[in-house]
């Protein structure tokens, strides 16, 4: 059994996820892990599945999607032993004015702390800036001190940053 991650990416439309799903399920992939989004009319999809098909074998089941004008990418993936699970624990809000470098400074602080961004949106309504991160913080880690870091680094660039724990859904 493989495992392959797959990327659409394209302007949105109704019918990607039916025809990227079916397709999938038609060459016996199962979808694992999947994340799914609109960004400014463009529609955005990556996901792990797998199965028996072979990279190729998938590559062709997507093609239609592909000749239709989406980007469609699929690359075999193994799994990595040697890497902790990254379980989110805590939520990282941002809430500002837009200005250049507010993800790259503040997901900076993030990882000079040792933690891991598992999940990131961002979204610009008019002049205010929003982001959410979900933070894997290992048990070490001081969240008092992140938290003291991110604040400073949110003043500096005239964003308002708040660092809690994440209750965790169980699925």
């Amino acid at each position: 059994m493989s495992s392959l991650a797959v990327t659409v990416v394209g302007h949105d439309r109704p019918g990607i996820i039916a025809a990227a799903a079916d397709a999938l399920a038609g060459c016996g992939m199962n979808l694992e892990d999947s994340s799914m989004t609109l960004l400014r009319g463009h529609f955005a999809m990556t996901l792990v599945c797998a199965g028996d098909a072979t990279v190729d074998e998938v590559r062709a089941a997507l093609a239609p999607l592909a000749s239709s004008g989406l980007d469609v990418a699929v690359r075999a993936v193994a799994p990595d032993p040697d890497v902790p699970s990254t379980t989110a624990n805590h939520l990282v809000t941002v809430y500002g004015a837009d200005r250049l470098g507010i993800v790259a400074r503040l997901v900076g602080v993030v990882a000079e702390a040792g933690a891991n961004v598992t999940d990131l949106t961002t979204r610009l309504s008019g002049d205010l800036y929003v982001l959410l991160a979900e933070v894997a913080l290992p048990d070490e880690t001081d969240a008092d001190a992140l938290r003291d870091r991110l604040a400073a680094v949110g003043n500096d660039l005239g964003v308002e940053v708040t660092l809690r724990p994440l209750e965790n859904d169980e699925l």
